[in-house]
């Protein structure tokens, strides 16, 4: 499947800082040549400071466009000339697609989520849920699932900045998304917790817990957990949390956060290419290399 560069090859690009470990070059190199389409894709190590700089480099050597991860969402959000709802919503962009010399601005994050829960034929639509965490992943699917159509949205975080920014997105989707409710609560208040999951189609867990050093713990008690009840966590390492072992025990569907990570990548890929991602036969080549 070797393919060599070209005088034509487009470039893409991640940008953040640290991005050694990142998988996202082997998965769209290898998507690239298995689409027979002329792009490579390498990782910047870029600090918030140099995003500025970073992104007039897009337009100077016409990339197609760049991810952005951590610590530069914020700042990227600020610096593309067009950005999506669900982006400006939230204040950050992961995927910033050069469309002619304009730079527009797309989170994929909330994308990826939706699509896993589809992928398990799950549909939000309609739906209410407990979103446990308003960081970056949790406010991204907030939002994300409040635009494409979910009823009430209970979102509970601990009383810190994150949750002053919990207040300030349940506002924006109030504005952009009117027919969802959403609430934002204490999470210390286990009784309300408890009573909130009772009445929710989906319960998802956006926060650390359950993820290395945490993996033995979940925010939520077995006991409040029913079989109708979908659990969903963005955690995918370790690929099945605490949350999701004590979700399968009482019979519910749990959906770990494994494939969110993949799907948001395969929206990106979509931006980029306007193809679909061959997101199975990549899941084939991964697993060929253990």
């Amino acid at each position: 499947m070797e393919k060599r560069i070209t005088g034509r090859t487009g470039l893409l690009a991640l940008f953040g800082s640290p991005v050694g470990h990142s998988g996202s070059p082997a998965m769209y190199n290898f998507s690239f040549q298995h689409g027979g389409l002329d792009y490579a894709y390498m990782a910047f190590d870029i600090k918030e400071d140099q995003m500025e700089e970073a992104l007039k480099s897009v337009k100077l050597l016409n990339m197609r466009g760049c991810n952005v991860t951590m610590p530069c969402k914020n700042i990227a959000a600020k610096l593309v000339d067009e950005i999506s709802p669900a982006a400006r919503i939230i204040g950050a962009c992961n995927t910033i697609v050069n469309d002619n010399g304009t730079l527009v601005g797309h989170i994929t994050d909330g994308t990826g989520f939706v699509r896993n829960l589809e992928e398990e034929g799950v549909d939000i639509k309609d739906k209410k849920l407990v979103v446990l965490g308003a960081g970056g992943a949790g406010t991204a699917l907030q939002v994300q699932c409040a635009l494409d159509g979910a009823k009430e949205i209970a979102i509970f975080n601990v009383k810190d900045a994150f949750f002053e920014r919990a207040l300030d997105t349940a506002k924006k989707i109030e504005k952009e998304a009117p027919n969802c409710v959403v609430h934002v609560y204490d999470i210390e208040d286990k009784g309300l917790l408890a009573k909130e999951i009772e009445s929710a189609d989906i319960l998802v867990n956006s926060t650390m817990i359950g993820m290395k050093p945490y993996q033995d713990r979940s925010l939520v008690e077995k006991e409040w957990l029913r079989k109708d009840l979908v659990v969903a966590d963005t955690i995918y390492n370790p690929e099945k949390t605490k949350l999701i072992l004590e979700a399968e025990e009482i019979g519910c569907k749990a959906i770990g956060g494994k494939g969110m990570l993949l799907w948001q990548g395969a929206a990106a890929y979509q931006l980029y290419t306007g193809q679909e991602m061959p997101t199975k036969e990549y899941q084939e080549f991964q697993r060929s290399q253990i």
